[in-house]
């Protein structure tokens, strides 16, 4: 583990940290994805150069990824898809997706769930803390940035296969010029979020989506 993360356990004296982050809040379509994962006082990493999962090359966040999922037991994942975004907003689908992800080790005492960024997560009783750019001071947080990145990019792939015209596999629902003037031509798909402003006189080509939730692991 890394300094901040010690100095958590020093202070706080947690039994474990539990890092949770996720990943395309500010995507025009697809899911926001949490994860978590759950380091214990004796941790030792092996997940070398593990930080921040933007600071990160593809290949490496991949490679690391896989090193997590290794390892099934420290890592749980949440999705919120976008017809809860649409229906609860953006904020509130991603508590709901970080509860997700947390669910497995609500069981375990003495825990200490570090969040990233200034929110607390709604609606659950835990013992947990938020930490600004988290995902760079927390090694637990930043390998739980890495699941979430790498497992919400696997799912826009397959959206990709799904609806091609949009480019998912490139900019990942992310508002990118592309992805734009895409939607320009081609309308919203039924994997775009509604109640973004920047798609929302596209509603009219909008068709209904069933719940779809591949298996990464």
């Amino acid at each position: 583990m890394n300094d901040f993360d010690k100095e958590i356990f020093t202070t706080h004296s947690p039994t474990h940290i539990i890092g949770i982050d996720e990943a395309g809040r500010g995507c025009l379509a697809g899911p926001v994805v949490s994860a978590s994962f759950i380091m214990p006082k004796n941790f030792i990493n092996i997940y070398k150069g593990a930080t921040d999962s933007k600071k990160l090359t593809p290949a490496k966040r991949e490679k690391i990824f896989r090193q997590i999922i290794a390892n099934p037991k420290n890592f749980g994942v949440g999705f919120s898809c976008n017809r809860e975004i649409d229906k609860i907003n953006i904020l509130n689908a991603t508590f709901l997706s970080m509860k997700r992800s947390h669910q497995k080790f609500s069981k375990i005492s003495g825990t200490l769930t570090l969040v990233d960024g200034n929110h607390k997560i709604r609606g659950v009783n835990i013992n947990q803390m938020p930490v600004i750019k988290g995902d760079s001071k927390s090694l637990a947080i930043g390998l739980a940035s890495i699941v979430a990145k790498v497992t919400r990019d696997r799912y826009m792939l397959i959206l990709d296969k799904m609806y091609p015209e949009y480019g998912f596999a490139g900019h990942k629902g992310y508002p990118s010029k592309s992805h734009i003037e895409a939607i320009k031509k081609y309308g919203i798909c039924p994997a775009h979020r509604t109640s973004y402003a920047p798609i929302k006189k596209y509603l009219a080509n909008l068709e209904p989506e069933g719940e779809y939730e591949p298996e990464f692991f």
